[in-house]
């Protein structure tokens, strides 16, 4: 039964009002099929999970597409290519909306045959796991940038989280353990990432030995919230840099990991140009690393950096359940573009890094994201590098920890907890 709403759902009712087709991308189990049964109900759906289906689209589109008229529902439709040209004609030959309803879980590979073969003519959405604004029906829309008209906003929808909060990063965000809360944890993940395996990286990678990458994925999991280092994943894993950059673009591909670019303008001279890798699911984190309770987990070694990847994540999910693309506006810094003076009067320059920097309409809103319940004014000590860009004018910076309250630092420096993503 479907019983968890979805913030995007008044996104794609739009989307798919005005547009000849509409693709929704997202992980395996974020519920983009059940989405689209509860959202269109008279559509025919097919799913190319189904082998026969499958085989029958790809020696003949043509005729597949015939003996499945639309409007069409296609679950999964990444793994037949070739029907994007045929859909293309079908999309061409008509001015009617709403034709074909798409699914597909690996993103990069979808928008590679999407822009060469339906550019213009489908809107692509995303679906993310569970936020927190869903899991606790909070109906607050709009993504999430610390400015005074936001937060203003937000705290008309305020609802205190709780203690279920480390219950919360430790379970993950997969809709299956909430609309059935008896679901055993370890069982779903030990499920999730063998049929992961089976299906996804068999079928993009055809890996000879699972184990090493089950391994990889281990090894990657422990660094969530770390510059991406190749060189040092293969020396981990046993194998070639090349092979790490082939698995890690399926990752990527298959939504598993989020890779958050680095702000590296020009005025920024010594910004490294490296990037983060974040697991998108924290409860998949925290079964690969083996964290197993929520207790544990809050306690670890790992805790600073699963708390951050949450709140990435919770971030991402306020874009992208409004519609809108994060790829080109959100990002982290890190470089020795600051100096720090010495006790002798001369200066050095010092590592510095931004968790997050949200780019909006030529304004830069920093962010910092701290496992603390005692923000102060020097946990923001990196945002004025900034300062430095042009064009650019630096917005409210904003501290988000396990302070319990809205607290201004500076008039340009807020504390925000959870609450108000």
């Amino acid at each position: 039964m479907y019983t968890i709403r979805r913030h995007i759902e008044t996104v794609l009712k739009q989307r798919a009002e005005n547009a000849k087709a509409i693709l929704l991308t997202g992980p395996r189990q974020v519920g983009k099929s059940t989405l689209f049964r509860h959202l269109f109900a008279g559509v025919r759906q097919v799913t190319f999970d189904d082998d026969l289906l499958l085989a029958q689209a790809e020696e003949d589109p043509g005729l597949f597409l015939k003996n499945n008229p639309c409007p069409l529902m296609i679950d999964e439709v990444q793994k037949c290519p070739s029907i994007f040209g045929k859909v293309k004609m079908v999309l061409d030959g008509t001015d009617r909306l709403s034709n074909f309803y798409f699914t597909g879980s690996q993103k990069l590979h979808l928008m590679e045959s999407v822009s060469e073969s339906l550019a213009g003519r489908v809107s692509v959405m995303e679906l993310d796991g569970l936020s927190l604004r869903e899991i606790f029906e909070v109906d607050f829309y709009r993504h999430f940038v610390p400015t005074e008209e936001y937060l203003s906003q937000r705290e008309q929808s305020l609802k205190h989280y709780g203690g279920d909060l480390w219950e919360i990063i430790h379970r993950g965000s997969y809709p299956e353990l909430y609309a059935n809360p008896a679901r055993d944890w370890t069982d779903f993940y030990r499920s999730y990432v063998k049929t992961y395996l089976e299906r996804d990286v068999n079928r993009l990678l055809k890996a000879k030995n699972h184990m090493s990458f089950v391994k990889f994925m281990t090894a990657v999991a422990a660094r969530t919230g770390q510059v991406l280092n190749y060189a040092n994943l293969a020396s981990e894993i046993g194998v070639s840099e090349v092979t790490v950059k082939e698995w890690i673009s399926i990752l990527e591909k298959s939504g598993v990991i989020y890779i958050l670019k680095p702000y590296t303008p020009n005025a920024l001279s010594r910004a490294v140009k490296t990037p983060k890798l974040y697991f998108r699911d924290t409860g998949l984190a925290c079964y690969l690393t083996r964290w197993l309770t929520s207790e544990t987990l809050k306690n670890g070694a790992m805790a600073g950096a699963m708390f951050e990847t949450f709140v990435v994540n919770e971030i991402l999910k306020s874009f992208s359940n409004e519609g809108l693309e994060y790829d080109f506006g959100v990002y982290y810094y890190n470089g020795k573009d600051r100096k720090k003076q010495r006790k002798n009067g001369e200066y050095e320059e010092v590592d510095g890094e931004i968790d997050l920097i949200i780019s909006e309409n030529g304004v830069l809103y920093p962010v910092e994201i701290k496992l603390s319940a005692s923000p102060r004014a020097d946990m923001a000590s990196e945002f004025d590098v900034l300062d430095s860009v042009p064009d650019r004018k630096r917005g409210t910076g904003a501290i988000i920890c396990l302070y319990d309250q809205k607290l201004y630092l500076r008039e340009n420096l807020v504390v925000l907890p959870l609450e108000y993503i």
